[in-house]
């Protein structure tokens, strides 16, 4: 590969790190050309984007997007696929269903807005994760939640004076 080359690939994970903000590297080696094609479509109708790159290349493009390498270092060994989402969790769910049918996609790292996850033991944690469009929907309904019970109260509570003054003044 040409010096070129890699400099457009290093360029084009680093725009890629800076737009989705969340990536995953997984190994996908030993895999017949088949399962990879098959596990490159099933990512690719649930949009999110895949791709295998050297990890010189990743290392490279992770330092041109600002972020510190230092913590994948020791997964930026062997064979390599980088994964894009703009949904933090989409890809290990996807990975989990995945390993039904097989033992891989291995999770080497992911990097989840700036959080670090290291090993293919995280893949629960990973997949439990919450959007950032679930977390905002919980943080309004609690926020909504006090405020629907002061305007019920209220609402309640001026029925039951409005009882009261009506009472009263049926009495005299």
């Amino acid at each position: 590969m040409r010096k070129e080359e890699k400099q457009e690939i290093v360029q084009s994970l680093t725009e890629q790190i800076k737009e989705y903000g969340n990536f995953y590297i997984t190994d996908t080696s030993n895999l017949s050309v088949a399962k990879v094609n098959a596990i490159r479509r099933k990512f690719f109708d649930n949009g999110i984007s895949i791709q295998v790159a050297k990890n010189t290349l990743i290392r490279k493009a992770m330092e041109g997007a600002g972020l510190d390498s230092a913590e994948f270092i020791d997964v930026l060994k062997g064979s390599s696929t980088i994964i894009f989402t703009s949904v933090a969790n989409a890809p290990a769910k996807l990975i989990k269903e995945l390993r039904r049918t097989g033992e891989k996609p291995l999770i080497k790292g992911a990097y989840i807005d700036s959080a670090v996850f290291i090993g293919d033991n995280q893949l629960d944690a990973l997949a439990t994760l919450k959007s950032k469009e679930e977390l905002v929907g919980e943080i309004i309904g609690l926020l909504q939640s006090p405020a629907k019970n002061v305007i019920s109260g209220l609402k309640s509570g001026g029925a039951k004076i409005a009882g009261l003054v009506k009472t009263l003044q049926e009495r005299g």
